[in-house]
């Protein structure tokens, strides 16, 4: 088995405008000023699957007319169909002829979901039903499963509670972004201006959505500690772990975590951050022999938390955020090769 090499050589991409230097402006310019697609995006088709804790997943759809393969992209922490990396990704895809289906984590999707339950960082359980409700639209189609931040730490740890099996599953995958080592993500977020620009952002509708879920089903957790955390790490040790088994916030973060057992992956599978993410640490994210035979590490150095904007020519002050995609799309595509060792 030989993989791929990494898409393109770290040194050489991204080139962001001029004036976003630094993983800061390159976060915020992608998701907020950066172009997402060249044209127009095709509506979303939603469609329910009840689950079979009697809770529902909404799942957005985007299918050509005679698709040739199906991407399944897992959003990140408080994303959506709508995130910039999940339109800008469809668009790459259907200009392929693949499929794209969005699943939304729980509470994700604009409606309230009626189980004691959302979502977390290594919720592979709820990955792989997810997978398997995708690949039923599609059955003979090939599969490729992509996921981005939260999302793909969570399919990473899919991948590697799985192992061979998953190939059963997926031809290939990618995680984007992904805070591979929780503690070392959980502890930069909350710090300095990450807190202000980041933390704060997230957390104004998380506690929105622990007030709901507190409201509907009195006495699962600490409302009160959850609604008022000033940190990911509070609202982890009072909603996320409690809610979903962990002892609190550091047996969630150690268990979650993807980093100590990439070498268990026996898909191919790209693991794609930039060096200067805000709150994925440099030092924290793994080397070479830190992984096994089935992952490409590609660790550029710009690019900054789910951005990697690309400028066009040299007066480009906007940037795209689509290139990426192609060229995870690519590798994914001439990755499926190397599927059967």
């Amino acid at each position: 088995m030989v993989l791929p090499p990494a898409p393109c050589p770290p040194d050489e991409w991204p080139r962001p405008p001029a004036w976003q230097r630094g993983g800061h402006r390159q976060t915020v310019a992608a998701a907020f000023w950066a172009r997402r697609t060249p044209t127009a995006l095709p509506a979303w088709r939603r469609q329910r699957w009840n689950t079979p804790d009697g809770d529902f997943v909404d799942a957005d759809t985007l299918l050509p007319p005679v698709p040739q393969g199906l991407v399944v992209l897992f959003h990140g922490l408080e994303g959506s169909s709508r995130s910039h990396y999940a339109q800008a990704l469809a668009w790459v895809a259907l200009q392929r002829g693949w499929g794209v289906v969005v699943p939304h984590f729980r509470g994700c999707s604009g409606e309230p979901n009626r189980a004691p339950r959302a979502y977390h960082s290594g919720d592979h359980a709820e990955i792989d039903w997810m997978l398997a409700r995708a690949a039923a639209l599609a059955p003979a189609l090939p599969l490729w499963a992509v996921g981005v931040s939260l999302g793909g730490n969570a399919l990473l740890r899919w991948l590697q509670e799985q192992g061979a099996a998953a190939r059963a599953r997926v031809r290939a995958a990618a995680a984007v972004s992904a805070p591979l080592d929780l503690t070392a993500a959980g502890a930069a977020i909350d710090r300095g201006l990450n807190r202000w620009l980041y933390a704060r952002h997230f957390l104004r509708t998380m506690r929105r959505k622990a007030r709901a879920l507190a409201r509907q089903h009195p006495g699962v957790l600490d409302v009160r500690r959850a609604v008022t955390a000033r940190t990911l790490r509070v609202f982890d040790d009072a909603f996320t772990a409690p809610l979903h088994g962990f002892a609190g916030v550091d047996d969630y973060w150690r268990r979650a975590s993807s980093k100590p057992h990439l070498a268990r992956i026996q898909v191919p599978t790209l693991v794609l951050n930039a060096r200067n993410d805000p709150f994925v640490p440099a030092a924290s994210l793994p080397q070479a022999g830190e992984v096994g035979p089935w992952v490409r590490l590609w660790q550029p150095r710009q690019g900054g938390h789910v951005g990697f904007a690309q400028r066009r020519h040299p007066g480009d002050v906007r940037g795209e955020v689509w290139g990426v995609w192609e060229h995870v799309l690519n590798w994914l595509h001439a990755a499926s090769a190397a599927s059967v060792p």
